[in-house]
């Protein structure tokens, strides 16, 4: 079977899929820290924060300038009209007792059948 050759295994899939995202927590807990504490700053910069001109991914985190990006395309969305005519019912309660004949009609206690 040629397409076997090369497919990943579930069992390897999982563990990059972990990988990826223990190594994704791990940026994301560095730059949470750098940017609280300013050592963590100077240590990634390789010492001394720059004083002019500071626009790394720490400073951009810090005064919120990380921008989001939505997508520009449309979403179609099936139209189905419904359409509900009201219905109207009304009942007359008529008083007038059809008598049956002997034998015809239903039982007159539940225990004579």
């Amino acid at each position: 079977m040629p397409f076997r050759r090369n497919q990943i295994s579930r069992r390897t899939r999982e563990r990059v899929f972990r990988v990826t995202a223990a190594v994704s927590l791990a940026v994301w807990l560095v730059m949470a820290a750098a940017e609280i504490y300013s050592p963590i700053h100077a240590w990634l910069h390789g010492g001394t924060i720059p004083d002019d001109d500071d626009d790394c991914a720490i400073v951009a985190i810090a005064h919120g300038k990380v921008e989001t990006v939505t997508p520009a395309a449309d979403v179609s969305v099936p139209i189905t009209w419904i359409e509900a005519a009201p219905q109207i019912e009304f009942s007359v309660f008529d008083s007038a007792i059809a008598f049956l004949p002997d034998g015809r009609g239903p039982p007159a206690l539940p225990a004579v059948s």
